[in-house]
């Protein structure tokens, strides 16, 4: 579990909180039913008009992986592609053929077999590449939709707002009935803003942060498998893709 998705969430709301008490408030002020039904039922409303079951079923699914998702340790990985090159190295490629099945990686087992299939190596890296495309859609498709949902929601925050103030105006002449109408457009504008930066669009982006080393996870794997057809030697490959991190690593910081 990643336990800073679950302390981000806890925390900025806990200190919502905490400061609305230190303004003399209580949790029920903000506790308004109707706000809620309002913001989310139209965020949810906007979200399902603009993308299709299958986007958002991905956006669900993949929303697992802000607080599960696989850890990604690159010293595992590699070692593990240098146990199929020090097989290959001894018995051939073909080798690699009931051994890719045992591989971590759907990736990895794809591009073992077509090695062991004698593949053209052209061709392994585009079967390769394009395993890893899909999959980046796949992600952007995701991020694409809780950030929209963060786009919409203080939109939909102040329309709540509005028919707040709306009922306030129709009962300027009844004073029992200002309050309720008031703070509906109050919180609606609190729930748009506040589930849009505080879960929406940081959902968004701990799901593409978290992809990002997945992403250079499958670029070692396609480096390593392309380095086991060429014949490279194991203590070659393991030099070559730990540099191929470091590298990236790198590049990444410096941006």
């Amino acid at each position: 579990m990643d336990i800073t998705s679950l302390v981000g969430i806890f925390f900025g709301i806990v200190c919502i909180l905490i400061g609305q008490a230190m303004e003399g408030g209580n949790i029920g002020q903000l506790l308004q039913i109707t706000a809620a039904f309002i913001v989310f039922g139209g965020t949810g409303g906007a979200i399902i008009l603009s993308f299709s079951i299958e986007e958002l079923k991905n956006a669900v699914v993949l929303l697992k992986d802000v607080f599960f998702g696989e850890k990604v340790v690159f010293e595992d990985v590699i070692a593990e592609i240098i146990k199929f090159a020090t097989k290959a190295r001894r018995e051939g490629a073909i080798s690699l053929e009931k051994e890719a099945r045992t591989a971590s990686d759907s990736l990895m087992v794809m591009g073992l077999e077509a090695v062991a299939d004698g593949t053209d190596p052209a061709l392994v890296r585009q079967m390769m590449e394009t395993q890893v495309s899909l999959l980046e859609d796949k992600v952007n498709g995701g991020a694409k939709v809780w950030e929209s949902a963060g786009g919409f929601a203080p939109t939909i925050g102040i329309i709540g707002a509005v028919l707040g103030l709306i009922q306030v105006m129709q009962n300027l002449s009844d004073p029992s009935k200002l309050g309720a109408g008031i703070a509906v457009a109050f919180v609606a504008t609190i729930y748009g803003v506040g589930s849009a930066n505080l879960l929406f669009i940081p959902f968004a982006t701990k799901m593409k942060f978290k992809y990002k080393k997945i992403f250079l996870k499958k670029e070692v794997i396609i480096e390593g498998i392309l380095a086991i057809q060429a014949g490279e030697s194991p203590a070659l490959i393991e030099r070559k893709l730990m540099a191929y991190v470091l590298d990236s690593h790198m590049r990444e910081e410096a941006l």
